[in-house]
């Protein structure tokens, strides 16, 4: 089982209004940031920036855009300050705890798949307790590849040695996580919190909240793969063992 982070498991789109209210004083900034966050990601994705330089590109054309023309030190202070005041914003979902205690009693294989960049996803992953859940995390900036890219999904099931077919990814964008992880194979549940109306295109599952998830998943598991059984040992009883 593969779970996006940004939105499916943390409100980060909550976090992000509040944190470019404080930075601008304007609450009306979410749309414009999204946009060019996307815009980012894609060029990414095709190659056409880099990873490491992406956050600072992304903020630059967004002051740009609200009319502020800034040097790179400037850049630098905005996103420090973008950073410090995130990580006192970050919160999970009320449904994300019990579904993946859920997940973990069934005994399944589990990993992250985030767009995102390393040391600070990590560190968000670690602070809000979510690091134990996971047997690996996937993330874009350590990568060099970011979802819908099949690379970034395949990269997954060789760590966790479970085959395509036998592994689901469930993330909130319909075109990044539904529809690149069916189109690399994988089962694709789309989860809509937003209730959007918008139609699920063929080989994608959808639903409005991770606790509709375990009954998807035990109803239609021949449609979208078994999930894989773990492996290995569960990495709570890793942890004390090496602090034993």
């Amino acid at each position: 089982m593969c779970l996006d982070i940004d939105d499916t498991l943390i409100n980060c789109t909550a976090a992000l209004r509040r944190t470019l209210h404080a930075l601008t004083g304007r609450g009306d900034m979410w749309p414009l940031w999204d946009l060019i966050t996307e815009e980012h990601v894609a060029l990414v994705v095709a190659g056409k920036i880099e990873y490491a330089s992406m956050h600072e590109r992304r903020t630059e054309c967004f002051l740009a855009e609200l009319g502020v023309v800034v040097d790179a030190a400037e850049v630098l202070s905005f996103e420090r300050r973008r950073r410090e005041l995130l990580s006192r914003s970050w919160r999970l979902f009320d449904d994300v705890l019990p579904c993946l205690d859920w997940l973990r009693a069934a005994g399944v294989l589990l990993a992250a798949i985030t767009n995102a960049s390393g040391a600070h996803q990590r560190a968000k992953i670690a602070d809000l307790g979510l690091a134990p859940y996971f047997d690996h995390v996937a993330i874009a900036g350590e990568l060099g590849v970011a979802k819908p890219d099949p690379v970034i999904f395949t990269s997954v099931c060789l760590a966790l040695d479970c085959a395509l077919t036998a592994t689901v990814h469930v993330g909130d964008k319909l075109d990044t996580d539904a529809v690149g992880a069916r189109d690399a194979g994988l089962g694709a549940v789309w989860l809509d919190r937003d209730d959007t109306g918008l139609a699920t295109p063929d080989g994608v599952h959808l639903i409005s909240g991770l606790a509709e998830l375990p009954e998807l998943l035990v109803s239609e598991f021949a449609t979208i793969g078994v999930p894989a059984p773990r492996t290995q040992r569960d990495p709570l009883v890793r942890a004390r063992d090496r602090v034993s």
